[in-house]
């Protein structure tokens, strides 16, 4: 007489940090493919920057001195930084309007019914909006580079400087992530997804000198941390 057994299955888990970064990427590259196929959104976020470079080169650029640069590029050669700067800085907006789109279409509650990791909708929202920047900071160098903008300190130097901006990206990403979990509609996520960026952009070194600026406004301009990142890069 021969016995059966049964075998039970056992329920693994795989580790928290291995399950919430595999996952995250599966987010961010479902981020990514929907750019790809929405065109309109990756061309408009190409285009508002190179807009802001010709705009600020060619109409107030000779309108603003740079003290103790009397170059003929001299703007412009301080403008790119700040141009960088403001780029990156306004990823936090697309975080704000994308995750806010997510969970007024009731994308977000099909990721709660799935077993994935909680935090990966956050962590693959955040990086798939900082990962678009390397192409928009691409393009923005071909557009300095076309008005005379040029790299004069290494390229040692200017690949840290762009992998300080990433990282800036990326950090103000969550900062949008996290206004954009308290929107209750992409439309109000607009606006507040832009609303502290402006300020926060144009109270900085990124366009004039702090020195041109009001007394108080330099106290604020110099804490800025946008100015801080214009100014390393």
């Amino acid at each position: 007489m021969s016995t059966l057994t049964s075998s039970i299955p056992v329920a693994r888990t795989r580790p928290f940090y291995g399950w919430t970064l595999h996952d995250g990427m599966v987010v961010a590259r479902r981020n990514l493919i929907q750019t790809i196929r929405v065109p309109e959104l990756l061309f408009f976020s190409l285009v508002q920057p190179v807009i802001f470079v010709l705009l600020f080169a060619y109409v107030f650029g000779g309108a603003i001195p740079i003290p103790g640069d009397t170059a003929e590029n001299a703007y412009r050669q301080y403008l790119m930084p700040g141009i960088f700067g403001q780029t990156v800085a306004f990823a936090a907006a697309s975080s704000t309007v994308g995750l806010a789109e997510d969970m007024h279409k009731g994308l977000i509650d099909r990721f709660r019914a799935l077993p994935m990791a909680p935090p990966a909708v956050l962590l693959g929202r955040t990086f798939a909006d900082a990962a678009r920047q390397v192409l928009v900071l691409f393009v923005l160098s071909v557009t300095g580079y076309i008005v005379g903008w040029r790299i004069e300190d290494g390229l040692l130097n200017a690949i840290l400087a762009y992998a300080l901006l990433l990282l800036f990206a990326y950090t103000v990403a969550w900062i949008g992530a996290w206004i954009g979990l308290y929107m209750p509609n992409p439309e109000t996520a607009n606006t507040a997804g832009l609303v502290w960026l402006f300020p926060m952009t144009f109270l900085s070194n990124a366009f004039v000198p702090i020195n041109s600026l009001p007394g108080w406004l330099q106290v604020v301009a110099a804490w800025n941390p946008i100015s801080a990142l214009v100014l390393a890069c």
